[in-house]
C-alpha cells in the first residue's frame, strides 16, 4: 500500500511539473529576451519576440491583465496614441496622446512617474511613436521628441537631465541652416543609438515652406551634434547635381520621419527617407532629387554614405519610405546573405545586400507618363522589384471597381469618367488622378515583422484608392489672401475651406463666428494642437490669409494671376488627401480593403494573405469579410503567433503565423492604431497594445492594455 501511495505521489509531482512547464514554457528561459528594449523590438526593427509561453495552443485563454489610462485625449476623435512602448527590466515606458511620457510597473500597470513637457515648453500636440533607452554603469536615460525639441529624461525619475543640451533639451532645428529656423520641424518616430550617438530623423512640412530633412547624430551625454548628413546635398557632395543649383539653400523635405535600423555588428545605420517638398508638384526641384525617397546606408560613427538606393525619382505621389527596414537573412542554397528589406507605400519589398546595396531580386524600369502641369518634368522611368510580388494591388482599373452592390459599382463608374487612372506612375492632374496604392499604402509606419526561422516577413497593407486633384493657385482673379491660403492651408482644410470631411482637419467656413482675428493670427504664427506654426510667413501674408478667412478683403487685394507672381507661392496646390469612397462610404475598389500578408523572402513569394478587419454590417449582408484600412503593425513570436490590432473595427487579433488563420480576437475600447510590444516579467508573458483610436474618423481614447494567459 505504501508503495502504491508513493507511486501516486511521484506521479502527481510529475504532472504538476509538466503543467508548470507547459504554462511557463520558455518565458523564464535566460536565453530568451524578456525585454522589448528598442522601438519595434530591436535596433534591427525585427518586431519579433522569442517568448513562447503564449502560443497557438493556449492563445484562446488570453485576457486583459491590466489597463492603464494616460489621460490627455480628445473626445472629438482627433487625438491618437501610436506609441510602441519599451519594456526594460519590468518597467514599461510609453507616451500618451498629449505627449506626456510615463513609466509603469509592467506587471501591474501601476504608474511609477509621469513627465509633462507642456509644463516646460510651449508646444503643440502631435503623434509620438516611441522612445529610445540608453544606459551606462551609472545612469539610464530616455530620449523622445516634443515640439521641435529632443528631450532627455532620467529613466528612474522622469525628470529632465540637466547636463543634456540646455537643461534637458536640444533643438531639432540645429544644423538645418538659418533660413529654416522658422519652419516646422518635429520628430514623431524615435531614432537609434550607436555607441554614444543618438541618430535621429525629423518630420517637416510636405507643402510649401518645408525645412530640409537632414539626418543628425546627437551625443547622448551632452546633446552636441556629432555629425550631419545632408539629404539635400551641398556643392561637392554626391547627388548635388540631381537638384537645381543651390537647392540646399531653400528647398525642403527629403526627411526621415519613419525611423531607422542599425546593424550593430557592422556599425551601419539604414535610413529610409521621404519625398521632397512640395509633394505633388516639383517644378521648383527638377531632377532626381537625391536623397529623397531613398534607403541610405550610412556609417553610424561618422555619417558618411556607404551606399544608397532611390526607390522613386522626383516623387510626385508622396511615396515616402514609410517604415524602418528589417535586417533579414536570405538563404540561397547553402549560403545565407545578410540583407536589408524595405517595405514601401507602393506595396513592394526591396531587398538588398546589407554591405553594398546589391539588389537580391530583379528590379525593372517602368516607363512613366509625362506630366501636363505647368513647369513640371516627371521622371521618365521608375524602378519596381519583380520579386517578391506586390502585396497590394497596383492599378485601379474598371475591373477593380467595387462589387459590393450594383449601386456602389454604378456610383464609382460615373465618378471615374473624368479621372485619370489605369497606368503606373500616372502624374498628378487638374482633372484628378486615382492613386493606388494610396497615400497610406500599401505598407505604412507600423512596419513589418520578421521571423528568421521561417524567413517570413509579415506586413499589413491598405487597399484604398485615393484621388489627387491639383488646383491652380493663381487661376482667374483671386485675392492675395486666397492665393496664400491655397498655398499654405488648402492641403489640410481644402481649397474651399470645407475641411477634410473626417473632422481631423476642420472646416474653416464662418470662422469669424467662432474666433476673433487675434486668436487666428496667434494660431497661424505659433500653431496649436496638431497644427504646425507658420512663423516663416510674414505678418502681411498672415493678415491676408485672415482677411480671406473672415471675408474682409479689400478691392486692391484682388489681382490677376499674372500679377501674383511675386507672392512667392507655387502655381498649384491640391484639394487635400481624399480617399475614394462609394456612396455609402466604403472603398471604391473591390475587397479586400485591408490585408495581413506573409512574404517568403527566401523564395520571393507570398506565402499567404488574409483579410484584416471586418465591417460586420457588410458580413451580415452576405458579403465575405472585406478587411478594413489599418494603421499600426504586427509582431511575430516564437509561440507561432502574429499579433496585430490596426483595423478600423477596433479588434486586437492573433493569427497562426504559418497559415494566417485567425486564432483569437478581443474588442478594444477604441482602435489600437499602434504596434504591440511583447515582454515577460517574473516568468509571465504579456502582450501590450496602445489603444488611442482617432484614425479613420473613429473615437479617441487613452488606453494601454496588457494581455496575459488566464
Amino acid at each position: 500500500m505504501l508503495k502504491v501511495r508513493m507511486r501516486k505521489y511521484i506521479c502527481s509531482l510529475m504532472v504538476l511539473a509538466i503543467l508548470f512547464a507547459c504554462n511557463t514554457e520558455r518565458a523564464s528561459d535566460p536565453e530568451v529576451d524578456e525585454n522589448w528594449p528598442a522601438y519595434l523590438g530591436s535596433k534591427g526593427s525585427s518586431q519579433y519576440s522569442s517568448l513562447e509561453q503564449i502560443n497557438k495552443r493556449n492563445v484562446n485563454r488570453l485576457i486583459p491583465a491590466w489597463q492603464f489610462r494616460t489621460g490627455g485625449h480628445s473626445d472629438k476623435g482627433k487625438s491618437q496614441i501610436q506609441c510602441n512602448p519599451l519594456i526594460i527590466d519590468g518597467v514599461l515606458y510609453g507616451t500618451g496622446p498629449d505627449l506626456k511620457a510615463f513609466a509603469l510597473d509592467a506587471a501591474t500597470g501601476k504608474k511609477i512617474w509621469e513627465y509633462d513637457p507642456h509644463k516646460d515648453f510651449k508646444i503643440g500636440v502631435s503623434v509620438n511613436r516611441g522612445l529610445v533607452y540608453w544606459e551606462s554603469d551609472t545612469e539610464s536615460r530616455l530620449f523622445y521628441s516634443a515640439g521641435s525639441f529632443l528631450l532627455a529624461l532620467d529613466a528612474k525619475t522622469g525628470k529632465l537631465v540637466d547636463g543634456f543640451g540646455q537643461k534637458g533639451k536640444v533643438s531639432l532645428k540645429e544644423g538645418l541652416g538659418d533660413w529654416a529656423q522658422d519652419y516646422y520641424v518635429g520628430s514623431s518616430t524615435p531614432g537609434v543609438i550607436y555607441e554614444d550617438k543618438l541618430i535621429v530623423g525629423t518630420r517637416v512640412s510636405e507643402s510649401t515652406g518645408a525645412a530640409p530633412g537632414y539626418i543628425r547624430a546627437y551625443n547622448v551625454l551632452s546633446g552636441k551634434v556629432e555629425w550631419i548628413f545632408h539629404t539635400i546635398p551641398k556643392p561637392g557632395e554626391y547627388g548635388y547635381d540631381t537638384w537645381p543649383k543651390d537647392a540646399y539653400k531653400n528647398r525642403g523635405g527629403a526627411n526621415s520621419w519613419a525611423g531607422m535600423t542599425l546593424d550593430e555588428n557592422t556599425g551601419i545605420v539604414y535610413i529610409p527617407t521621404g519625398s521632397a517638398a512640395f509633394d505633388f508638384w516639383g517644378g521648383h526641384r527638377l531632377g532626381e532629387n537625391l536623397f529623397a525617397n531613398s534607403l541610405l546606408a550610412l556609417n553610424a560613427s561618422t555619417g558618411k554614405r556607404i551606399w544608397h538606393y532611390q526607390t522613386i525619382r522626383h516623387d510626385l505621389w508622396d511615396r515616402d519610405l514609410p517604415a524602418p527596414p528589417n535586417l533579414v537573412q536570405i538563404k540561397r542554397g547553402d549560403s545565407s546573405i545578410a540583407a536589408v528589406a524595405q517595405i514601401t507605400k507602393s506595396g513592394r519589398v526591396f531587398v538588398f545586400d546589407r554591405s553594398d546595396g546589391t539588389p537580391l531580386f530583379p528590379i525593372e524600369e517602368i516607363e512613366a507618363p509625362a506630366s501636363n502641369l505647368m513647369g513640371e518634368e516627371a521622371w521618365p522611368s521608375q524602378p519596381l522589384p519583380t520579386s517578391p510580388p506586390p502585396f497590394s494591388r497596383q492599378l485601379f482599373t474598371e475591373e477593380e471597381i467595387t462589387n459590393i452592390s450594383p449601386e456602389a459599382r454604378t456610383f464609382v463608374q460615373e465618378k471615374i469618367k473624368h479621372l485619370n487612372y489605369g497606368a503606373y506612375f500616372m502624374p498628378p492632374s487638374i482633372e484628378g488622378t486615382v492613386i493606388l496604392p494610396g497615400f497610406d499604402g500599401g505598407a505604412e509606419w507600423g512596419g513589418a515583422a520578421y521571423d528568421e526561422e521561417s524567413g517570413l516577413l509579415y506586413v499589413n497593407a491598405n487597399e484604398m484608392p485615393w484621388i489627387l486633384t491639383m488646383v491652380p493657385t493663381a487661376a482667374g482673379k483671386r485675392s492675395l489672401g486666397n492665393v496664400a491660403y491655397l498655398t499654405n492651408c488648402a492641403m489640410c482644410h481644402g481649397p474651399d475651406k470645407e475641411g477634410d470631411g473626417t473632422g481631423a482637419y476642420p472646416s474653416l467656413l464662418e470662422l469669424d463666428k467662432r474666433l476673433d482675428r487675434a486668436d487666428v493670427g496667434e494660431m497661424i504664427k505659433n500653431g496649436k494642437g496638431r497644427m504646425p506654426a507658420f512663423k516663416q510667413l510674414s505678418q502681411e501674408v498672415r493678415e491676408q490669409i485672415i482677411d480671406y478667412l473672415f471675408s474682409t478683403e479689400h478691392p486692391e487685394d484682388f489681382q490677376n494671376s499674372a500679377e501674383t507672381a511675386d507672392v512667392n507661392v507655387f502655381p498649384y496646390t491640391t484639394t487635400g488627401y481624399n480617399r475614394f469612397f462609394d456612396q455609402e462610404g466604403y472603398p471604391a475598389i473591390k475587397p479586400p480593403w485591408g490585408t495581413l500578408n506573409a512574404i517568403n523572402l527566401n523564395k520571393g513569394e507570398i506565402e499567404w494573405s488574409v483579410p484584416l478587419g471586418e465591417f460586420i454590417e457588410l458580413t451580415e449582408r452576405g458579403i465575405p469579410q472585406t478587411g478594413t484600412e489599418n494603421y499600426g503593425g504586427p509582431v511575430v513570436t516564437a509561440g507561432g503567433l502574429v499579433f496585430i490590432a490596426a483595423s478600423k473595427d477596433e479588434y486586437f487579433r492573433a493569427f497562426d503565423k504559418d497559415s494566417g488563420k485567425e486564432l483569437w480576437k478581443y474588442k478594444l475600447p477604441v482602435g489600437g492604431y499602434a504596434t504591440p510590444s511583447v515582454y515577460s516579467v517574473a516568468g509571465k508573458q504579456y502582450v501590450v497594445i496602445a489603444a488611442g483610436g482617432g484614425k479613420m474618423g473613429t473615437p479617441s481614447g487613452d488606453y494601454y492594455i496588457a494581455f496575459a494567459l488566464n
